[in-house]
């Protein structure tokens, strides 16, 4: 099993990601604002599953490339670091507005919301890339089950990311409109983020195999 330590901080690091601005976000704010809080709930199970899907692909993957390449996570560690650092920079020369989200989306029936949520998701190249480059970061073979170790962290990126988006669906309006009237705070959640991003790097650049 993955020590405690190690999950508090990949819980961190989850938490950040979801609050980075991307498709899955600007997605569900949209679809909040422009047709209620139950199209976005309806459109977040679709992301949900979305993520279990990378999950699925990504833990069976890693298994393989373990078992393979037995030193494979120590490549892939650096791969993780450099993606950081990109998210990093990124985050702080991104003109996107967290809440300038498309408001006049037409009206669809559930199935479709659940629909788009979903292949939002699945076809979101940035996602697997984060799974693939971010999870090896955590799992050692000396843990145990490589793919319990997968799981073990899906399962936590899922309950953080479903979590958060849940809390920013139901209040999608409200942040919206505290957001346009205080645009300072978007500028301070950018740089916080990317300092948090460029730290998680720097730890994980030192961080020794045991």
């Amino acid at each position: 099993m993955i020590p405690i330590n190690d999950l508090l901080l990949f819980g961190l690091a989850s938490l950040i990601m979801v609050l980075s601005p991307g498709p899955n976000m600007i997605y569900l704010i949209s679809r909040s604002l422009s047709q209620g809080k139950k199209a976005g709930i309806i459109s977040l199970l679709g992301v949900v599953c979305g993520f279990l899907f990378h999950i699925l692909m990504v833990s069976f993957g890693l298994t393989a490339i373990f078992f393979a390449v037995p030193y494979a996570y120590v490549t892939v560690k650096f791969l993780g670091v450099g993606y950081l650092l990109y998210l990093a920079y990124n985050t702080i020369t991104s003109k996107n507005k967290i809440f300038d989200a498309n408001q006049d989306l037409k009206i669809d029936k559930p199935l479709k919301l659940f629909n788009i949520g979903l292949l939002t998701n699945i076809l979101n190249p940035k996602m697997a890339v984060f799974y693939l480059s971010f999870f090896p970061q955590f799992i050692k073979p000396e843990y145990g089950s490589i793919l319990g170790q997968s799981f073990q962290l899906g399962i936590m990126q899922v309950i953080i990311s479903f979590t958060i988006n849940l809390l920013i669906v139901l209040s999608a309006a409200k942040m919206a409109n505290w957001f346009s009237k205080k645009p300072i705070w978007l500028r301070i959640q950018k740089w916080f983020m990317a300092s948090i991003l460029t730290g998680l790097a720097v730890k994980m650049a030192f961080a020794k195999a045991k």
